[in-house]
């Protein structure tokens, strides 16, 4: 096991032109594109200089919330609905890609393991524990395409398909409106 870091790190690497993220507002992203797209969100949230476990949250309706989730894994930040919010000049604004934050963020990956609380009372080994788990039952692979419906990001069950896709090196589309075929089910126990 390893960090949910190093988890988007390999999955960029090794799936460089396959796609990662579909939305409307960023269009098809590679694998590549969604890692330079988290980080910089992490430059800014690291420009604060945080401890690790804060805790954080984004609400912004859109394909950033998803980015912004990831980024605050890869910065050793809890992802909690009472956390701080993120500060919207992190999410594409002026504190995107912040140079004040590539140090520390850069210095956050040593402090990094897998008992590093991500969800409340989740930590990054036993989130990949249930992705493992999950995606062995789902037959998931960098072919899956799984489309979601945006309007239900911030649920705990379209965070865990979104999830489940990173594990997997799959290809997930975000959609407006109600998605034909999704079943969130699958996902429900996933994710606190």
């Amino acid at each position: 096991m390893g960090t949910l870091r190093a988890l988007l790190i390999q999955r960029a690497a090794r799936l460089q032109d396959r796609p990662a993220l579909t939305a409307a507002d960023w269009g098809v992203l590679s694998w590549p594109a969604f890692r330079n797209r988290v980080e910089g969100i992490g430059l800014g949230l690291m420009a604060g200089a945080p401890a690790l476990g804060t805790a954080v949250h984004s609400r912004t309706g859109g394909p950033w919330d998803w980015a912004a989730e990831v980024a605050c894994a890869c910065c050793g930040l809890v992802w909690d609905p009472a956390g701080i919010p993120v500060d919207p000049a992190v999410l594409g604004g002026p504190a995107f890609n912040s140079e004040d934050g590539r140090q520390g963020y850069h210095d956050r990956d040593h402090g990094l393991a897998d008992d590093t609380p991500f969800l409340p009372g989740v930590d990054h080994a036993e989130l990949e524990r249930r992705l493992r788990r999950l995606n062995g039952k789902l037959g998931w692979d960098h072919e899956t395409e799984v489309i979601l419906p945006l309007a239900d990001l911030a649920t705990p069950e379209v965070r865990g398909a979104l999830w489940s896709a990173l594990f997997a090196g799959g290809h997930a589309v975000l959609r407006p409106g109600t998605v034909r075929g999704w079943d969130p089910e699958r996902f429900r126990h996933l994710l606190p």
